[in-house]
């Protein structure tokens, strides 16, 4: 039998993380990796055995690839404090792990907005890797980069993407400035079309193309707040750039 590692990155999570840890239980060792959180995570985390380390946060790759020095198992897989493995999932995992034919896998993410599930967004990521060498690269939107070939699992991960609107404009606009900060640093120019025709092209591809308005009033909202993502990245980049001057 393999065993299995999880890693979960946390920051004030007191609300969701047991939930995720119970979620879990089935792991060889569970590995927390805190940006000192200023409530009861790291807490809550020790009661369930865990195993916490702490590491001021800078970027989401650096985080990651930190914990990854602290997993043992030979597979490690990877959640957020407000995702939660389903028992379709959970079996399926430990079937592959046993018996895989590829070096890693992406999980299914189908988003959760105004209290249903939107089945029509779902995102796919690499989350389940072997232990092999693997690390990641990018402050935002890291990139999980693995030994081989990359498979996909068929049953979904539960996770609660969005708590309300201003915890989705929130979270827009805190990546913003991290895709701004990474598009500065590239020496990136902003033009009329990363400011018009890049969001309108979110919006046409969410609402339209991955057939967002099957999902309601949910789907025209997620669709409409990632286009406003995709332009206030833009927006920040030029403030940054104004900065410089």
């Amino acid at each position: 039998m393999n065993r299995i590692s999880v890693i979960i990155p946390t920051y004030n999570e007191e609300t969701y993380i047991e939930d995720a840890l119970n979620s879990v239980a089935f792991a060889d060792e569970i590995i927390v990796v805190d940006s000192f959180s200023s409530d009861r995570t790291k807490e809550i985390a020790e009661s369930f055995g865990c195993k916490v380390v702490q590491r001021k946060f800078d970027n989401f790759s650096a985080q990651k690839n930190f914990a990854i020095e602290y997993a043992t198992g030979d597979w490690i897989l990877f959640i957020d404090g407000d995702e939660r493995v389903s028992k379709k999932l959970q079996y399926e995992i430990i079937k592959t792990i046993n018996n895989p034919k590829h070096s890693g896998y992406k999980l299914q993410f189908p988003h959760f907005y105004m209290n249903r599930f939107l089945y029509h967004k779902v995102d796919r990521v690499v989350r389940l890797v072997k232990n092999d060498n693997v690390h990641f690269t990018g402050d935002v939107h890291e990139k999980l980069h693995v030994n081989g070939s990359i498979g996909i699992l068929k049953n979904f991960m539960i996770h609660y993407t969005y708590k309300g609107l201003f915890h989705f404009l929130s979270k827009k606009d805190s990546y913003a400035w991290f895709q701004a900060g990474e598009s500065f640093k590239k020496k990136k120019k902003v033009t009329y079309f990363h400011l018009i025709f890049k969001p309108f092209y979110r919006f046409f591809s969410g609402y339209v193309l991955k057939r967002g308005f099957l999902d309601g009033v949910p789907g025209l909202a997620v669709a409409s707040i990632n286009a406003y993502g995709v332009f206030s990245r833009y927006v920040k980049l030029m403030l940054l750039q104004r900065n410089l001057k």
